[in-house]
């Protein structure tokens, strides 16, 4: 494998981010948003599956009602 200076490195870098489509303002905090949103329905979601497995476990064990 050929070896590249350190000057060639970093130019070859600059290349390759200008390349880049990076995402404008409005795209992240819509993202940002999104995953937000996200975050909250799984943890919503385990929240009651939680609540409802150990309802089960206690009904089976005798330890409700």
């Amino acid at each position: 494998m050929a070896k590249t200076n350190p000057f060639q490195f970093v130019q070859q870098v600059r290349s390759e981010a200008a390349k880049v489509t990076w995402p404008t303002r409005r795209e992240t905090m819509i993202t940002t948003a999104m995953v937000f949103v996200m975050v909250l329905l799984a943890a919503l979601f385990f929240f009651v599956a939680d609540q409802v497995l150990g309802w089960g476990v206690g009904l089976l064990l005798g330890a409700v009602g």
